[in-house]
């Protein structure tokens, strides 16, 4: 696939970026260049290939979901300038 020089314009256009005439010619060349890698890419067989996470085969060690800090809510809750029903009450800012 080849772009045209009015399509590298219309793309230009559509990205909102301001590509001069004379920087047309040299834009085109690169999409042309990725448009070329990305065809073959995608001429790769790639059937039976199990997609993949990360490159490596890495697995995370998994803790227990335990509590490590003491429950200090009622220490925080008696120094904030307005609660109730155990929530904090805060002005309202978006009318």
């Amino acid at each position: 696939m080849s772009l045209t020089d009015a399509d590298v314009r219309r793309i230009a256009r559509l990205a909102r970026l301001r590509v001069s005439d004379a920087e047309v010619s040299e834009v085109g060349r690169q999409l042309n260049g990725i448009f070329g890698l990305i065809e073959q890419l995608q001429a790769i067989d790639t059937d039976g290939v199990e997609p993949m996470s990360h490159a490596r085969d890495v697995a995370l060690r998994l803790r227990e979901d335990v509590a490590s800090a003491p429950n200090r809510r009622e220490a925080f809750q008696a120094i904030a300038p307005a609660v109730e029903n155990g929530l904090y009450l805060v002005p309202k800012v978006i009318e």
